[in-house]
């Protein structure tokens, strides 16, 4: 509990600072206003300089400060508001899940970061999903999917892309100029942190990963541009992972940031419907 009063607390601070945000910066291209949403992933967890949550962070390795530094370098001005927090989900009712799992899961994004989008925004990146599908793991786990664990776990991709599009509609809302980039999850069940599952545990993993990036690849439709993490044979080498084996190390945060900014300036491939790394187990 005292965790997540924090955590209101540091949003309020947070939306201090995004009052004073600039008026111009949508009509002024050398001007960046960028909003970066998502978890421990924001802080750069695992790179060899993470940062503290909802902080400036100027020699940070995560890919959010290396998008910062490197679009700095090619002569924008640039506005950084990381409402990123770490162990967070996508919404309400995953934290839920999470807390009734003793997961401790500090906040959820539709309630403590959306509402703090720069509206002048032009540019907001979202990575989602991979804290709820561990939770959904662990829920299945501890035997919540009772004898249809894969109906389990449908109920719950079909309610991670209603949230999403939530999501969604709430940044397109908030800031109607801002350039909204979104990765989906690679194959969680073939990352190093998952080699120790047994293979039933790692086929559950893998049916919510691709589930989970189905939804998110569907924002392609509403406008979102979406960067293929589940079909990049660079994210299942243990070459791009922290110790941990779930977070990326600074290869993976660099990787992370070429992509971003490679779709910033409208070089992207489409997310690909198939592809071998769907279906490794």
């Amino acid at each position: 509990m005292h965790r997540k009063i924090l955590i209101v607390v540091a949003a309020l601070a947070v939306s201090a600072c995004a009052s004073s945000e600039s008026p111009t910066g949508p009509s002024n291209p050398s001007v960046v206003l960028y909003t970066a949403i998502g978890a421990s992933d924001t802080t750069g967890f695992g790179s060899s300089v993470p940062c503290l949550p909802l902080t400036s962070c100027p020699q940070g390795t995560g890919y959010v400060q290396l998008i910062e530094r490197r679009l700095e370098s090619s002569g924008k001005t640039v506005t950084l508001l990381n409402i990123g927090i770490p162990g967070a989900v996508l919404s309400p009712e995953m934290e839920a899940l999470g807390d009734s799992l003793n997961r401790e899961i500090p906040a959820n994004f539709l309630e403590r970061e959306l509402p703090f989008v720069q509206r002048e925004a032009t540019l907001v990146t979202v990575f989602a999903g991979g804290n709820d599908a561990n939770t959904v793991g662990a829920a299945l786990q501890a035997g919540l999917g009772g004898l249809n664990p894969a109906g389990y776990v449908q109920t719950q991709v079909t309610n991670f892309g209603r949230d999403l599009r939530t999501l969604m509609t709430g940044i397109r809302e908030r800031a109607p100029n801002a350039r909204i980039i979104i990765l989906n999850l690679p194959n969680l069940a073939a990352l190093p942190y998952s080699a120790g599952r047994s293979l039933n545990e790692k086929q559950w993993l893998q049916g919510i990963s691709v589930g989970f990036s189905a939804q998110i690849n569907a924002l392609g439709s509403q406008g979102a541009i979406v960067i293929d993490l589940m079909c990049d044979a660079t994210f299942y080498g243990a070459g791009v992972y922290s110790s941990d084996g779930f977070h990326p190390n600074d290869a993976g945060y660099s990787r992370m940031a070429d992509l971003i900014l490679a779709a910033n300036t409208g070089s992207v491939t489409p997310p690909r419907a198939s592809c071998a790394q769907m279906a490794l187990f």
